[in-house]
């Protein structure tokens, strides 16, 4: 029946109904994930065993003390969701379109944003959790009174966010999970160097220093090094509001791909 001949009653109540399958087909598709993909015993020690190497590798290193596990920490916990949420999604979104589980996903009743955010909200929720892992192991060797708990998750909130969606980005421009590894670590590891995560962006050579702009966890670091020891060199504002645009950017660049390669 064509919506224009429904009576504004009936016509609210259709949305409705379809507003809370859309809502069920949600919850549904993300907690599969998290189920399949999430709750393995390879991911779990993943988000407790990465941070450990890391910042037990920084330490060996510098052949500093306690003193400054403080300095190393935002670095740790930027690196946490960054590995944690892109591998996954190189994965769950890869492995499905190979699969072709994600051709039945599209016949959800649901739109493409709400089912692609359904997709990448498990893995935003992983990366939030990986990052507390080395913020619960740094609160038993240091004095963590001063951080300013709400830019810090704020801080994590965001990167999570935009690491997932960088991770979604590289995942539906390739075809195999073994592609999306690879193409995951042509990002991810000059941004452990250019993104001021253990040393200041100010050390960089000249020439480097533009490219450490215009990746988004430069600003994710510069917000956690200000909330953990009052080490950021840019306002808050600009921090989130560089993240926020990266998010709705690759966001959207992701989309348009999947409509322009996946959807035939």
């Amino acid at each position: 029946m064509n919506n224009q001949n429904l009576s504004p009653k009936k016509f609210k109540s259709k949305k409705q109904k379809e507003k809370r399958t859309g809502w069920i087909a949600f919850w549904n598709i993300l907690l599969k994930d998290i189920r399949t993909y999430y709750l393995k015993p390879p991911n779990i020690s993943w988000g407790i065993i990465f941070p450990l190497a890391w910042t037990g590798m920084f330490f060996i290193k510098s052949g500093s003390g306690l003193g400054t596990v403080s300095t190393l920490l935002p670095g740790v916990v930027a690196m946490s969701i960054l590995f944690g949420t892109t591998s996954l999604l190189a994965v769950t979104i890869t492995f499905e379109k190979k699969s072709r589980s994600f051709e039945r996903l599209l016949l959800a009743p649901i739109s493409l944003e709400v089912l692609m955010l359904a997709k990448t909200g498990g893995a935003i929720v992983f990366g939030i959790l990986n990052a507390f892992v080395p913020v619960i192991m740094a609160a038993f060797i240091t004095n963590l009174s001063r951080v300013n708990w709400g830019v810090f998750i704020a801080g994590v909130l965001l990167v999570a966010v935009a690491s997932t969606f960088l991770g979604l980005f590289i995942a539906v421009a390739v075809s195999e999970v073994f592609e999306a590894q690879t193409f995951s670590n042509f990002f991810r590891f000059p941004m452990v160097f250019l993104c001021g995560l253990f040393f200041p962006i100010a050390k960089l050579p000249v020439v480097l220093r533009p490219l450490s702009y215009i990746l988004p966890l430069t600003y994710g670091a510069d917000a956690l090094h200000g909330a953990i020891n009052g080490g950021n060199t840019l306002p808050y504002a600009l921090d989130f509001s560089f993240l926020a645009i990266f998010c709705f950017g690759l966001f959207a660049l992701s989309l348009r791909n999947v409509r322009r390669k996946w959807i035939v």
